[in-house]
Formats: C-alpha cells, structure tokens, sequence
C-alpha cells in the first residue's frame, strides 16, 4: 500500500524530493533484525516501510540512506488526529517493535483511536540501512568475559586505550560509509531525519513520545524545528545542560539509590542472599561479585560468567522491579557458584539472542554517544569520575584501582555535532515532562530541570524504576494520554505514585 502525503509543512531549502517522498507499508516480518523485534513486529494490525534520507544534510544530492518506519494505525480513523512518533531510547535502541509494543500495551484508550503509533529505527540503527557495525559476535563474548585486571599502572592504562583505539577503528572499518555514516549517525541528524517522517507522514505538526534518550531527541527537534511540533511528552529525562563525565556521576547517583532500594526488599525476605541487613547488603553483595574479577563462573554452554556480566545483569534488574526476584534469584545461585539467571540477564541487557548472535545497539550507542558530546580527554578528570560513581554506586566496585584511561569516544575519528546546553524553544508548545523520583538511569532533577527549560509541566511519580508512561500506571497515563490527545497538561505539582 503505497501513500503519497508529503511534502507537508515547512520544508528546508533543497529537501523536497525527501519530504514528498511516498511510503509504501507491507508486513513487517522482513523489517526484524532482533528476536524482540520479531515477536512484537509479528502483530496482523503492524505495517512497515522504507523512508530515504540524506546522508549529509549538507549534501543532499549525495548518498541516501533508509530509515526503517513501522505503525499501528487508530482505531478510530474518522477522528484522526494524526500520527504520534516513538523513540525509546538509548541512544541507539531499535523504536519500530517497541512503538507496536507500547501500541498494543494502550490499546483501548483514547491515544491508540485516534493516533497511528508510528516507531522508527533510527539511522544506523536496526533495520534502517546501512547499520554501525564495530564488533563481531564472537568479539562481543570475548570483550565480556575478560574482566581485565586493572593494578592502576601506566603500562595497564596503555593496555586499556589500546583496546578503546582498536574498537573505534573496527566501527570505521566494518560500518558501511565509514567515517562519512560515522559523521552524520547524531541526535543533530536524528531530528532532521525524524522532520522528513513527519512529512511524508502527511503531519503538518509532530505529536512525540520520547523515553529516557528519547527525550534529548524531543527537545533537540523542539530547537530545530519549534515551528512544527504539536505535543512532546518527555518521559526519563536527560538534562540537557550536563556533561558527559557529570551525566556519568548522576547516573550513578541514580543506580546506587536503586540498589537501596531493591536491598531494603530482598532483606525483607527470609531466602535473600543479601543477608538481612540493608545496611550491610552492599558489602554481601560485593563478597558475591568481586572474585569473579580474578575468577568466572563457568556455565553449561561453555561462556564464563564475568564480574562486568555480574554487574551487568544487576543494573538490568534495577531498571524495573519486575526483574527484581530474577536479579535475587541469581544472586543466590552465584552462592552455588552457578551463573546462568545473571547471564539471562546480561543477556538481555545486551541484547544477545538465543543463536548467540548479538543486535548492534551497543555499538550505535557508542558511536551516537561519541558524536553528541565532546570527547574527554583528561585522565585526571576521567579518574575523578570514576571515583564518585564508585562512592554513588558502591555495589559496582571492583575492588580494583579506579582506572584513569581514555575511552572509545577519545579516539574518535570524527568530531561531535552537539554538545550540552539549554534548548531555545521560545514559542514552542510546552512539553510534558514524567519524572520518576528514584529513576535508576536518568535522576529525578533531571526531569525537573527539563521541564522547565522546555517551559512545560513537571508530572512526578513515586516509584523506582526508569520511564513509565504506557507501563499500567492509571494515574500517569491517564494524564499522558489527556495531554497528547487534547494538549491539557495536568495541574502544577501534579505526583502519581506505584500502584
């Protein structure tokens, strides 16, 4: 089914051709590239496409690239309003299954009647073409289950930037356009990329959902193109004014209270591996992870389990309480010295598939981590970060000397393309901002302190895990969905807490 919409709204000078462009939706079947994609994607209602757009927005007679587009149509096309895009994050986490996910989990209400729930695979990304590509699978296990020991010496600090050196070099090497792709895969291209959709999907105004990265998406889009946005809802913040070396220490911040607060509800249980003193599970916790440092856990299918792969899973968990009693659970089979409940959950996090095959997300995380910010290249200042995540987040300690060497973003071969400030959204609609009080990943302040630079609405809810509109919240998505469907934002001060 071919549909011609565009070019709709106001147009940047040579890009006609992109923004008139037709869309042609099929099943969606062929668009999957993770077993994810391919459970959610395989929905009757689901439809797919193709978009094209520049590779160099200065060069828009160059080379194209597509970015892969799926939709749930409304329900109720009579009152359409239109289309509301999807992003969940990242950066460079795969939108097209998740948005038919969140479509499907809000269905019935008022926002999937009269929205087509419209995701998109960012460039680079998923089954937009062409896709970053840095490791091998077999890398991937291999650069996981080396927990390398790290004595604080220069010759280790060498050892450590080599590896960061050559992993950037593979991304140039093995993705498609080189450092040209590499240039161009930013939030700053994103948003341009995201104004051609809106077009061609016959919007003359953006309606936008954006979670926890997403949300960067939202108001950079809000900067650049104010004069089209209908409606943001910016759920899981990032403040827009933080470093990357500050973002890393509230992260931190945000992860250590997380671990608190699953603490406090494991040793409330009798089986807890923790003991029964929160204030002494950090330590516990430590006795169970830090050896595997020196020595991993093997399991059955051959793979050891490492302390990263260890801390790993126990970040995942803390993204939402749902994975709690997984989390508690492998941390009492690391006691028996079995490690395959923490691996599922590194697994997950890293999104390896049952074939042992591995999506990209984490190598266009961090090329698109590269590119949005300006690179660190101070070791005392990268040690110094180092230390206070530590002290925020204690159960991540190693028990080994804060490395000082320079990561992946310092051998970058190409340079940012933004960089930390307020947005400039005067005249913008304003924005609704959810915060979540103990957000694992992207602290409360954040969400405060975004909403008013959007000059928006602050909704908070009372709860620990990371996002949670569209997540069952009958106090947070009733207002979600009252905001994106009618643009009434809730009263000032507005708190939903956990059901």
């Amino acid at each position: 089914m071919t549909e011609t919409h565009g070019p709709t709204g106001r147009i940047p000078d040579g890009l006609d051709e992109y923004y008139g462009q037709s869309i042609t939706w099929e099943e969606c079947g062929p668009y999957a590239t993770s077993e994810m994609a391919q459970r959610t994607l395989n929905d009757p209602e689901a439809q797919c496409a193709r978009i094209d757009v520049p590779l160099d927005y200065s060069e828009p007679g160059g080379e194209t690239i597509s970015i892969g587009v799926s939709r749930i149509p409304a329900s109720n096309q009579e009152e359409r309003i239109g289309s509301l895009v999807f992003n969940p994050g990242g950066p460079g986490a795969a939108g097209m299954g998740q948005a038919v996910h969140t479509a499907n989990r809000l269905s019935g209400t008022e926002l999937t009647e009269r929205f087509d729930v419209v995701g998109f695979d960012p460039r680079g990304v998923g089954a937009s073409e062409p896709q970053v590509e840095c490791l091998t699978d077999e890398e991937r296990d291999e650069r996981r289950a080396e927990d390398h020991e790290f004595d604080g010496s220069p010759e280790a600090v060498r050892e450590a930037e080599e590896r960061a050196r050559k992993f950037a070099e593979k991304c140039v090497e093995r993705t498609e356009y080189g450092e040209d792709m590499l240039a161009n895969i930013g939030t700053r291209d994103v948003v341009r990329d995201m104004d051609v959709l809106r077009s061609v999907l016959g919007d003359e105004k953006l309606t936008y959902l954006g979670y926890s990265y997403g949300t960067r998406i939202g108001y950079s889009y809000a900067e650049t193109f104010g004069d089209n946005v209908r409606a943001l809802l910016l759920d899981g913040a990032l403040d827009p004014e933080q470093e990357l070396v500050d973002s890393l220490i509230a992260q931190g911040e945000g992860f250590g209270q997380a671990f608190e607060e699953f603490a406090q509800w494991c040793t409330g249980r009798e089986d807890c591996p923790l003991g029964d003193d929160p204030d002494e599970a950090t330590e516990e916790y430590q006795d169970l992870v830090q050896p595997l440092v020196e020595n991993g856990v093997e399991l059955e299918d051959g793979r050891e389990l490492s302390f990263g792969d260890a801390t790993t899973a126990t970040v995942q968990a803390l993204y939402s309480q749902e994975l709690w009693e997984p989390l508690k659970s492998g941390l009492t089979q690391l006691q028996r010295q079995r490690g395959e409940q923490l691996m599922m959950l590194a697994d997950m996090y890293n999104e390896r598939q049952s074939d042992g095959s591995y999506t990209t997300t984490q190598d266009a995380f961090e090329a698109i981590r590269c590119v949005d910010d300006p690179r660190v290249t101070d070791r005392e200042k990268i040690a110094a970060a180092q230390e206070e995540y530590a002290e925020a987040a204690p159960f991540l300690d190693s028990g080994q000397p804060t490395p000082a060497a320079r990561g992946i973003c310092a051998f970058w071969p190409v340079p940012n393309t933004s960089e930390p400030r307020l947005p400039d959204v005067e005249g913008v609609p304003p924005a609704l901002v959810i915060s979540t009080t103990q957000d694992p990943s992207t602290p409360y302040e954040a969400g405060v302190q975004l909403a008013e630079a959007m000059n928006g609405r602050l909704l908070t809810f009372e709860g620990t895990q990371h996002t949670v509109f569209g997540q069952g919240n009958e106090c947070v998505d009733s207002a979600g969905i009252t905001y994106l469907v009618h643009g009434e934002l809730p009263e000032e001060g507005a708190t939903c807490g956990a059901q």
